[in-house]
């Protein structure tokens, strides 16, 4: 028999692990909800054809597609399969597909389901998505995405509620030294076509800039050389890159609006990042806790006006946290003029930082609160008894099953960190009290069962 194990990728989560995740879970949950949003739940897979060409060639590559049931063969594009052409054979063997995010499902969602909505809709969303990325350090190809989007409105006021999101959900779960880098695609359009890159290779563009916080300047200006890019577009990657030092986001904002003189696009949202940042600015929201980067891009094709992105300094994965503006996307699916916003959390990837500067909550793996020793398995009614007193108080309680050495059952409480221990042995049962433990500072007192509650 072979040894058991999982696939690359993906984790198991015992109770401890579990833990951590539903109080990021929680923690995250409730800024949703205090913003107003809705929770929906979709699929965990899609059709094929919902999900490809949403995220350009490269996510296209990412997706898990799922073959089809039964002789998944019978169907197949014979030339394809006799060619080895794989891109053209999938749509033949396969229908459906792990879902990549939440967003393009939330759009298609969005469209079936418009005439049950109210709109502007706010929808906040929790689950599992599926990447065929090369699994790393903070990179997995099954995670958790904790996703909030508003549509249904093109108000700059949608994004700074998403901002303010951002801010107290990674303030609330102690995530140090994060900053929400923002963005426009309008404003990275504008800034292309004035280094002179055509439209038809804005994406292409678009996709070496991206990687600017990987590979540095350097690389990015080697890959668009590679790539028959001009001198003109290389040298004006070191110009935007000198503006982009400015530790004043304004001072990026004003010197951009030079760069792009004329670009009406462009300068309209440079304006609305600046209202975006000085409203922000209001709230309390200031740097390093936010910041212009001309520099993002984010690879996502769907997105239109802002984009958004938390990292956190000196941590051990990338970005935590991405999102954007989309005008477009349920468009696809038939519903036009419908604009949205929306914003990622990466558990997983939160997780991560929180771990690697050990900044959980003490205790957060505690689950029961008081354990009742069973000394003699004969006579249990009142330690029975005792437990579905505590329950019913809202603490949560459990009896050890066996009548097991007092030692063992000390070691068992200790070792899932149960914070109190009730004995109640002979002495106690003739006393018709109990003995309460309190297993962080050793002290013990003797008691009436029902004050065993008041006590923890």
């Amino acid at each position: 028999m072979s040894k058991p194990s999982i696939p690359k990728g993906t984790r198991d989560f015992g109770p401890p692990a579990m833990a951590r995740r539903q109080w990021i879970f929680a923690t995250i949950r409730k800024v949703f909800v205090k913003h107003g949003f809705l929770p929906i739940e979709t699929p965990s897979f899609e059709n094929l054809q919902t999900l490809t060409g949403k995220y350009g060639e490269e996510g296209d590559k990412l997706i898990f597609s799922i073959l089809n049931n039964g002789d998944y063969l019978a169907k197949a594009d014979e030339g394809a399969l006799e060619a080895k052409d794989s891109k053209k054979l999938t749509p033949s063997i396969s229908k459906k597909a792990l879902r990549y995010d939440l967003t393009v499902p939330f759009a298609r969602f969005v469209v079936m389901h418009r005439n049950s909505l109210t709109f502007p809709f706010r929808r906040y969303q929790i689950q599992h998505v599926w990447r065929g990325d090369r699994p790393g350090k903070g990179r997995y190809q099954e995670f958790t995405q904790c996703d909030a989007d508003i549509i249904g409105s093109t108000s700059s006021l949608c994004e700074l509620d998403l901002v303010q999101v951002f801010s107290e959900s990674l303030t609330d779960l102690g995530v140090p030294g994060f900053t929400i880098l923002i963005n426009d695609r309008r404003v990275l359009a504008a800034v292309a076509s004035a280094m002179g890159v055509p439209d038809e290779r804005l994406t292409e563009w678009t996709v070496a800039v991206d990687k600017y916080d990987k590979v540095g300047l350097e690389g990015v200006k080697i890959e668009l050389e590679k790539n028959g890019f001009s001198e003109r577009v290389i040298s004006g990657m070191e110009t935007l890159s000198e503006i982009n030092s400015k530790t004043n986001s304004f001072d990026i904002l004003s010197q951009l609006t030079e760069f792009i003189k004329g670009n009406e696009k462009g300068e309209c949202g440079l304006k609305e990042m600046e209202l975006l940042l000085q409203r922000a600015k209001n709230d309390g929201i200031v740097a390093p806790q936010i910041k212009f980067d001309a520099m993002l891009a984010r690879g996502l094709d769907y997105y239109t006006g802002a984009i958004f992105e938390v990292k956190v300094a000196d941590s051990p994965v990338g970005s935590i946290c991405g999102g954007g503006r989309y005008d477009n996307l349920t468009g696809i699916f038939g519903l036009d003029g419908m604009s949205g916003v929306g914003i990622s959390f990466g558990a997983d990837r939160i997780e991560d930082v929180l771990e690697h500067f050990n900044k959980f909550p003490d205790k957060i793996d505690q689950t029961t609160d008081v354990l009742v020793t069973q000394m003699n398995p004969v006579h249990c009614s009142e330690e029975l008894k005792l437990v579905s007193q505590i329950r019913a108080s809202g603490f949560s309680a459990e009896l050890y099953p066996d009548a097991a050495k007092l030692k063992k059952q000390i070691k068992y409480a200790n070792d899932i960190n149960i914070p109190y221990v009730v004995l109640i042995g002979e002495d106690e049962r003739n006393s018709g009290k109990v003995t309460l433990k309190n297993m962080f500072d050793g002290t013990q007192m003797t008691i009436l069962p029902e004050e065993v509650v008041k006590n923890i």
